[in-house]
């Protein structure tokens, strides 16, 4: 089916099915990051990174390290390294379009995420590359973001999906592995996959 088969919903038939959003809500978006998002932040080993290209095509990314990765310069500005991966750089290719970034951050266990919106850029400059250095390795670039929107979002979604919850981990059980999902996507064997698997093992063993 395509998105044309159904009825389109324009902001105000939005507005009417949901209704105003709360004082609350609104109230609790800022464009700076307080002490409380500061130490979040400082605990955070993972986040999705939202970019979109010139002509509004989207993408979303994760980024992963040790907590504190997503790092704040200030309260206004946080910094991105760009980790060891796969080469295609869809983010940044978006941001040197764009130049719009949006994060997603979590803290493992805790069902809130905080949202950090903002103007980006990405940068080689040296003396911040350098700062970012982890286990003796230094990014080749970094994406800076200039904070424009704050603000922690509620946990229903986590705790609907059950994300920390242990036993659905049991579900990764119940899906092809990523070489059988590469190998399908590419039109190769299957038995490719095994292969792929294989090489992805090894290949995880270097993060940096």
């Amino acid at each position: 089916m395509l998105s044309s088969d159904f009825r389109v919903l324009g902001l105000e038939d939005i507005r009417a099915t949901l209704g105003e959003p709360e004082g609350p809500s609104i109230q609790k978006i800022t464009d700076r990051l307080d002490e409380n998002c500061l130490r979040f932040l400082a605990h955070s080993p993972f986040a999705t990174l939202a970019t979109a290209d010139a002509e509004g095509r989207c993408d979303s990314s994760p980024r992963g390290d040790y907590p504190g990765f997503v790092r704040a310069l200030d309260d206004r500005t946080i910094v991105i390294p760009d980790r060891l991966g796969n080469k295609i750089a869809d983010s940044m290719r978006n941001i040197a379009d764009n130049g719009h970034a949006a994060l997603l951050c979590f803290v493992p266990g805790m069902i809130e995420t905080l949202r950090i919106n903002g103007r980006a850029v990405v940068t080689d400059d040296p003396t911040l590359l350098r700062a970012l250095e982890q286990d003796h390795s230094v990014p080749d670039l970094a994406i800076v973001v200039h904070v424009e929107q704050v603000y922690l979002h509620c946990g229903r979604a986590l705790l609907r999906g059950g994300l920390w919850d242990a036993d659905m981990q049991d579900l990764a059980t119940q899906v092809p592995t990523s070489g059988q999902i590469w190998a399908s996507t590419s039109g190769w064997d299957s038995a490719v996959g095994d292969v792929i698997d294989d090489a992805m093992s090894g290949a995880y063993r270097a993060l940096y």
